[in-house]
């Protein structure tokens, strides 16, 4: 799990480092895979910005033998974070390489 936290950091930093040189793309698809692209394009977001703290404080109580309060918080934590990398592929297959 530190493993996967720590490639999870890399690849934030490298994300924001490209994106803040690069800038953005639009979404050129239209009709209804524009609304499915945007519907997961939220909901990634929104999710990613709630497994940043999610997967400290879950890592923290691992770390300080917390192992109840680190099970009931990891409960959430993985499958959230799951969620968010797998989205993160769909959204980036759905923006560069569909079109």
């Amino acid at each position: 799990m530190l493993s996967a936290l720590a490639a999870s950091t890399l690849f934030l930093i490298s994300y924001v480092i490209y994106h803040a040189n690069v800038g953005s793309r639009p979404f050129p698809g239209t009709g209804p895979i524009r609304y499915a692209y945007f519907t997961i394009l939220i909901t990634h977001v929104l999710l990613a910005a709630t497994i940043l703290p999610l997967a400290l404080i879950t890592a923290t109580r691992g770390l300080r033998a917390q192992y109840e309060r680190h099970t009931k918080i990891a409960r959430w934590t993985l499958p959230i974070w799951l969620y968010v990398s797998v989205t993160g592929v769909v959204i980036y297959l759905m923006l560069y390489r569909m079109y």
